[in-house]
């Protein structure tokens, strides 16, 4: 029987394994002290690795965790122990890429909280419930930065995509009137 890849969770952490975003989609971990023992757990074994280059793959209780280090941030996708692995690692690579184009390449902690909102809005665009909905990283950033502009805002102070995206509204609107 073929079924969807599901994801378990995806975490971002920083280099002291703290969380800064992580969305859970299994019940694997019902509470929040056990979520935050796994996070420990992942972070702890994984911390010694070089996972800087290229993406590394663990098994951990019974799951598959693929991560990638950068600068003081720490990427994890969890799966289960029967996921296929590249899969976990598309959705890793999608996830990364996408917080690289939307904190203009300056990936580390500070930039990351500053923008946490539009993390937390990629999280949502990748994975719905554990199930994969996108990992092309310029198809996420840019539905992430459509739900982030603000309309109100004069166009020169837009980006040229903000710029096309409030063009686009202002026609439809003016459409459907």
């Amino acid at each position: 029987m073929e079924s969807c890849p599901t994801i378990k969770n995806i975490l971002l952490l920083d280099s002291e394994g703290k969380r800064i975003a992580v969305k859970y989609y299994s019940e694997d971990w019902p509470t929040n002290s056990a979520k935050e023992a796994f996070e420990k757990t992942v972070f702890t074994k994984t911390q010694k690795t070089n996972a800087r280059t290229e993406a590394e793959i663990a098994m951990f209780e019974n799951s598959i965790v693929v991560y990638k280090f950068v600068q003081d941030l720490h990427f994890f996708v969890t799966g289960g122990d029967n996921e296929n692995e590249l899969i976990l690692a598309t959705v890793l690579q999608g996830f990364f890429d996408a917080v690289g184009i939307l904190l203009r390449g300056n990936v580390d902690k500070k930039e990351a909280l500053e923008n946490l909102d539009l993390i937390l809005l990629c999280l949502d665009e990748i994975v719905d419930g554990g199930i994969v909905l996108e990992t092309d990283s310029n198809v996420i950033a840019s539905k992430v930065a459509s739900h982030s502009i603000d309309s109100g805002a004069p166009l020169s102070e837009q980006t040229i995509g903000q710029a096309l995206a409030t063009a686009r509204e202002h026609f439809a609107r003016s459409l459907l009137k």
